[in-house]
């Protein structure tokens, strides 16, 4: 069983940054995908960042040049540094891995993010 925790999210004002961490103790974190999603209340979840076991990246649209996603495989940790941070931003954040050559994918717990204007 592959667990997630998520850490770091919080009140924080527009314009402000956070930094999210989502730590396993899978023993194929280094290999595996991980994402950050997020859901806002009565909304879809959606994917937010994604970097790749080779640490390739992509962004939605709505994030780009604003938040980073990064991963760090010594502490099997995966980070989404976000800046500039506007109301819009305000979700439940949710890291996921996704289990190479399948379509098994684990979920953490979430953690709230809090933009007030």
């Amino acid at each position: 069983q592959v667990q997630l925790v998520e850490s770091g999210g919080g009140l924080v004002q527009a314009g402000g940054s956070l930094r999210l961490s989502c730590a396993t103790s899978s023993s194929i974190f280094s290999v595996s995908a991980m994402g950050w999603f997020r859901q806002a209340p009565g909304e879809q979840r959606e994917l937010v960042a994604r970097i790749s076991g080779g640490g390739t990246t992509n962004y939605a649209h709505s994030v780009k040049g604003r938040f980073t996603i990064s991963r760090d495989n010594a502490k099997n940790t995966v980070y989404l540094q976000m800046n500039s941070l506007k109301p819009e931003d305000t979700a439940v954040y949710y890291c996921s891995l996704e289990i190479p050559s399948s379509s098994l994918q684990y979920w953490g717990q979430g953690t709230q993010v809090t933009v007030s204007s």
